[in-house]
C-alpha cells in the first residue's frame, strides 16, 4: 500500500532534518572560523611554486640601528634601509614591485618611490615620510608575497603594489596542478571558499611538505632565473596558451593573496595598474600560426626587410598588403605591430591602437603585462575595495594619440624620470583621498618643485651614464643576446 500524503510529509520532513541536524555541527564552526577571522589569516601554500629558499631583503644593522637591505640580494635589489624604530609622528610607506619600482635603467634616486617621499615632505613638513623601495629586477608577483609577509612586520602605514609585467620571466611547469584530475582541482577550488576546508588543509599542510596538492610543486631558486638571463634564452619562447592562462591564474592567485595578507595585519594597500609601451616596441618574438603557408611566411618576412612607407598612398597600399597577410596569419605579432604603424599614419587611432595591443598580445615572449592581467588587477580592486592608481589610463590620456610610446617609457615599460615624477603625483592625490596626507591648497607644489629640482642636481653625470648603460644593456637582454651560460 502506498503511504498516505501525511506519512510522506513527515518522512521527508525528517530526513531534511536528520541532514541539517548532521550539517548543523559544521555551519557552527564556519561561522565561528568566520568570527574569529580565519578567512583573512588563512595563509594557504601556494600550490603552484614552491622556493627552495626564502631569505630575508632586510637585515638589521644594529649598530646603526636601521634595517639594510642585505647585500645577499644585489644586484638584483639596491641598497635602501629605514630606521628600525619607528618615530611617532612616522609615516612609513613600502613599495613592492619589479624593476618599474627601482626606477630602471636608472635607479631608487629618480623612481617614483623618490619623488613620492619629496613630495610628502613638501606637502606636510611636519610628519616624518619614509618610501621604502622593495623593487626587484624581474621580481613578478609570487616572488613579491614573501618580502610583503617580511615587510609587514616593520609596521608599515601603507603598501604600494605594482606588478605585472614580470610574470613570463621564470619557467613555470605547473605540473602539480595538471597531474591532478580536472574535477579534483576544481572541486579544490570550489572548497577553498569554505574556512572549514582551508582550516583542515592547514592543519594537515606544512609550508616545506604541502599536501596532496602542492606537494609536487615546482621549486625555485632562491634568487630569479629569468630565461632571458642566458645565451640563447629567446629560444625557450614559443606560443603555449595551455602556459599563458596557467601563469594568469597564478598571478591571480597571488594578487588577491598579497591583498588577504594586507587586510589580515590591518595595513591600507593600493594597486597600481601598469602602463606599457605599445606604440615604439616592436613585439619581441613572432611565430607563425601553424600551416601558414611558405609563400606567405615569405611575404612577411620581406615586408620585415623594408622600412615602413610614409607618403599616405604608399601607405594606404601597404596596409591593404598587410591585411591580406593578416588574413593568411593572424597570429605573427610583428605583422600586427606594422599594422598598427599604418593606421596611425591614415589617422585611424582606435583602430591602431587596438592593432599595438593585438602586437602584444600576440608577442611569444611577452615582457609586458597582458590584457587579461590588467583586468584581474582591475577586478581584484574591485572586489576587495582596494584604491587603484591607473598609471595605465593616466599616460594614455597622455600620450599622443593616446597611445603610450617613447615619448613617456625608455623601453617597453619602463616610465621616464619625468614619468616617474607624475606617478608619484598620481600616489599623493591618491593617499590625499585616503586621509592619509591633509593638504589645505596646492601652493606646496612650488616647494616639491625646487626639491625635485635640487634632488636632479644633487645627482653626478655618473648616475646618468650608468643608467644609460643599463638601457643597452636590457635592449641586448629583451633581444637575447646575453652570453651568460646556463648553470648546469
Amino acid at each position: 500500500m502506498d503511504q498516505p500524503p501525511k506519512s510522506r510529509t513527515k518522512c521527508v520532513l525528517f530526513r531534511v532534518a536528520a541532514i541539517t541536524l548532521g550539517l548543523l555541527p559544521f555551519v557552527v564552526f564556519e561561522i565561528g572560523l568566520n568570527l574569529v577571522g580565519w578567512n583573512e589569516t588563512n595563509e594557504l601554500v601556494d600550490p603552484y611554486v614552491g622556493f627552495s629558499e626564502v631569505r630575508p631583503l632586510f637585515v638589521l644593522n644594529e649598530d646603526a640601528g636601521r634595517y639594510e637591505v642585505s647585500t645577499t640580494r644585489y644586484p638584483l635589489f639596491r641598497p635602501e634601509e629605514f630606521s628600525a624604530k619607528k618615530k611617532e609622528n612616522e609615516f612609513r610607506i613600502f613599495c613592492l614591485g619589479g624593476s618599474t619600482v627601482q626606477g630602471r635603467p636608472y635607479a631608487i634616486e629618480t623612481s617614483f618611490t623618490t619623488w613620492l617621499e619629496l613630495s610628502l615632505k613638501a606637502a606636510a613638513p611636519d610628519r616624518k615620510w619614509d618610501v621604502v623601495n622593495c623593487g626587484g629586477v624581474s621580481y613578478a608577483s609570487y616572488r613579491l608575497v614573501p618580502i610583503l609577509k617580511e615587510v609587514l612586520n616593520y609596521q608599515p602605514d601603507l603598501i604600494v603594489l605594482y606588478t605585472g609585467h614580470n610574470e613570463f620571466l621564470e619557467d613555470r611547469t605547473y605540473e602539480s596542478i595538471k597531474q591532478n584530475p580536472g574535477w579534483v582541482n576544481e572541486t579544490h577550488e570550489i572548497l577553498s571558499r569554505l574556512n572549514t576546508y582551508r582550516f583542515v588543509r592547514h592543519l594537515v599542510s606544512s609550508p616545506t611538505a604541502g599536501s596532496s596538492l602542492t606537494d609536487r610543486r615546482q621549486v625555485l631558486s632562491a634568487d630569479v632565473q629569468a630565461e632571458l638571463d642566458f645565451r640563447n634564452g629567446l629560444e625557450f619562447y614559443h606560443r603555449d596558451e595551455a602556459w599563458r592562462t596557467d601563469v594568469i591564474k597564478h598571478f591571480a592567485f597571488n594578487l588577491k593573496r598579497m591583498v588577504k595578507l594586507t587586510k589580515k595585519a590591518n595595513v591600507p594597500l593600493v594597486l597600481v595598474n601598469p602602463v606599457s609601451n605599445l606604440k615604439d616596441c616592436v613585439p619581441f618574438k613572432s611565430e607563425h600560426r601553424a600551416g601558414t603557408s611558405k609563400l606567405v611566411c615569405k611575404q612577411i618576412s620581406d615586408l620585415e626587410q623594408n622600412p615602413p612607407t610614409v607618403d599616405f598612398d604608399s601607405v594606404e597600399h601597404e596596409f591593404e598588403h598587410i591585411q591580406e597577410l593578416l588574413n593568411a596569419d593572424d597570429q605573427y605579432a610583428a605583422l600586427s605591430f606594422r599594422a598598427g604603424h599604418c593606421l596611425l599614419a591614415l589617422n585611424r587611432v582606435e583602430e591602431a591602437k587596438q592593432a599595438f595591443i593585438n602586437a602584444k598580445e600576440l608577442d611569444v615572449c611577452p615582457l609586458r603585462i597582458l590584457e587579461p592581467m590588467h583586468d584581474v588587477i582591475h577586478q581584484t580592486a574591485t572586489e576587495y575595495q582596494i584604491p587603484l592608481v591607473d598609471v595605465r589610463e593616466f599616460f594614455e590620456q597622455r600620450a599622443a594619440d593616446g597611445i603610450p610610446g617613447r615619448d613617456w617609457l625608455v623601453d617597453h615599460v619602463h616610465p621616464s624620470i619625468h614619468g616617474h615624477q607624475l606617478i608619484a603625483g598620481l600616489l599623493v592625490d591618491t593617499m590625499r583621498e585616503l586621509g592619509f596626507v591633509k593638504i589645505s591648497n596646492d601652493a606646496w607644489r612650488a616647494d616639491r618643485d625646487t626639491s625635485f629640482d635640487e634632488h636632479l642636481a644633487s645627482l653626478d653625470s655618473l648616475y646618468f651614464q650608468l643608467g644609460r648603460d643599463r638601457l643597452r644593456g636590457l635592449q641586448r637582454w629583451t633581444r637575447g643576446e646575453t652570453k651568460k651560460e646556463r648553470p648546469k
